[in-house]
């Protein structure tokens, strides 16, 4: 089994979810969301984000509006719609089922008693 395929699948896995959890905060710009998931580790090409901000949106869970930029083409911002903040709600309680679910397989001791 290949290693580097399987932590690449796990961070796609989560990836929808960190992605809807950064819009949450506020309106943000394409280039600053690559950056925070880049910076977090969380290894993403804009041939990943774009079709997936696209998906996002045609799902009816983001909307964008053009702003004006200073120093260059008008820039496209995203947040989340109220189906968005809902679809996001129920993703975080996944999430915290799975962390709780994880960690009780994970910290079990080998020992059988």
């Amino acid at each position: 089994m290949n290693l580097e395929n399987t932590q690449v699948q796990m961070r796609k896995g989560i990836l929808e979810y960190c992605v809807l959890h950064i819009i949450s905060r506020g309106e943000v710009y394409a280039s600053d969301l690559l950056d925070e998931l880049t910076n977090a580790r969380m290894i993403v090409v804009e041939g990943t984000l774009y079709p997936l901000l696209t998906r996002l949106k045609n799902a009816g869970l983001l909307e964008y509006k053009w702003v004006e930029s200073k120093s260059g083409p008008p820039r496209k911002y995203y947040k989340l719609t109220d189906r968005g903040m809902k679809f996001l709600q129920k993703l975080t309680e996944t999430w915290d089922e799975l962390i709780h679910s994880t960690e009780m397989i994970t910290s079990r001791s080998n020992a059988t008693t």
